[in-house]
């Protein structure tokens, strides 16, 4: 399954090492990655794929918000189909 991860907050150092990390360690793969800084906001989108780790996305956002709480930044995972549909035109 693919989803769609969403890191958004103040820059600073770290903040894609904390994500792509703790992606790594679930056995998660980033297939795309977008970052840019938009009004002095960190705003990183990647496109993973969940299919070889067990872990559900609500766990995985919980999980990946632990991995960067001292950073300051926001995280939110949906699965693809989700964000496609909210982002449609």
């Amino acid at each position: 399954m693919k989803a769609v991860v969403s890191v958004i907050g103040k820059d600073r150092t770290g903040i894609i090492a904390a994500v792509a990390g703790a992606l790594a360690e679930r056995n998660i793969n980033i297939e795309d990655i977008s970052q840019t800084i938009m009004h002095s906001n960190f705003v990183m989108i990647m496109l993973v794929d969940t299919e070889k780790s067990n872990v559900p996305l609500d766990k995985l956002c919980t999980e990946l918000q632990s991995a960067v709480k001292d950073l300051g930044v926001t995280v939110h995972v949906q699965h693809e189909d989700l964000f496609d549909s909210m982002h449609r035109i």
